[in-house]
């Protein structure tokens, strides 16, 4: 079992940064890859950005390429994702994930193993 605990969301004007966190928790967290995926109003979850655990290579939506980046620090069990020039687009719900990094990859949010609470992140005009 592993529990993740999502932090840092918030209320921003478009062009601001924000940087979420997620810890891990459990005795296998080092057996899944780390993720972000996203819910806006009305739309279906979308991945974000994931990092393989291991070997840290990192993929992203192209949406926020060039502008969110993620990373992790292992011996805190944390990864995170900081986003700079945050646009109104980028509004929605934010959500830590486990898994494979094909899976979210592939955006099989329905495979997904373990999610967390979620954080809103609401970016104004």
């Amino acid at each position: 079992q592993v529990q993740l605990v999502e932090s840092g969301g918030g209320s921003v004007q478009a062009g601001d940064s924000l940087r979420l966190s997620c810890a891990a928790s459990g005795r296998t967290v080092s057996n899944y890859d780390m993720g972000w995926f996203r819910q806006a109003p009305g739309k279906e979850r979308e991945f974000v950005a994931g990092i393989s655990w291991i070997v840290g290579n990192s993929y992203y939506v192209d949406s926020v390429k060039g502008r969110f980046t993620i990373s992790r620090d292992r011996t805190k069990n944390t990864v995170y994702l900081q986003m700079n020039s945050l646009k109104p687009e980028d509004t929605a719900v934010y959500y830590c994930a486990a898994s494979s990094i094909l899976t979210m990859r592939q955006n099989r949010w329905s495979g997904i193993e373990y999610w967390g609470q979620g954080t809103h992140v609401t970016v104004s005009s």
